[in-house]
């Protein structure tokens, strides 16, 4: 899906770019369970989004750059990256602060973008990056009506987006986190769809 999206004044409430998705307590897929995810696009074309709370267990940032012959001219710290989601997980994204915009960045919504070029990584290594950022590999993608569906059968919350939480290295704790933001207890939900 195409790494772009609009909006029209009636969109706000329908279309979650720039939100936080966060898995229902039920939720039964096992790549998603307990994850928050950063909606960088949705529309009636479908929807894409990274997954901001889940470590590889594989690979860190500095194997990344080593692994790509990119040599770092300062210390790396030994950042995890991220499981972005399920599409395309051999591709790498990067979700930042807005204060680094080159070709082939989306800026996303609230002073964040996305950029899934390898310049970026180069930026980074030699100290010259976004101030803040989250590398992810792959990404979570949905068709067209896909993940509407979803929300409603109380697969997903969604909530706005919260640039510390987003940015925030404590990934242990940052679903329970973003549920709090919305002022609910974990006990009080159900993954019972109500109909009335």
């Amino acid at each position: 899906m195409p790494l772009s999206h609009h909006k029209d004044a009636g969109d706000e409430t329908r279309f979650l770019t720039g939100q936080f998705l966060i898995a229902m307590p039920s939720m039964a897929d096992p790549r998603f369970q307990r994850t928050v995810i950063y909606m960088c696009a949705h529309s009636e074309d479908g929807a894409m989004g990274l997954v901001v709370n889940k470590p590889l267990a594989s690979i860190t940032f500095p194997d990344l750059l080593e692994q790509l012959g990119i040599e770092s001219t300062m210390h790396v710290d030994r950042r995890q990256v991220l499981f972005g989601g399920p599409v395309e997980s051999g591709r790498g994204f990067v979700l930042h602060t807005d204060d680094f915009v080159r070709d082939g960045t989306m800026r996303v919504e609230g002073g964040v973008a996305l950029t899934a070029t390898i310049d970026i990584l180069r930026a980074i290594a030699e100290g010259a990056g976004p101030r803040r950022h989250i590398l992810a590999l792959g990404y979570a993608g949905w068709a067209p009506g896909q993940l509407d569906q979803e929300i409603q059968a109380n697969g997903w919350l969604h909530a706005p987006a919260d640039p510390t939480l987003l940015f925030d290295d404590n990934l242990d704790s940052k679903w329970q986190r973003a549920i709090g933001k919305l002022g609910i207890s974990l006990h009080t939900l159900s993954g019972e769809a109500g109909h009335a």
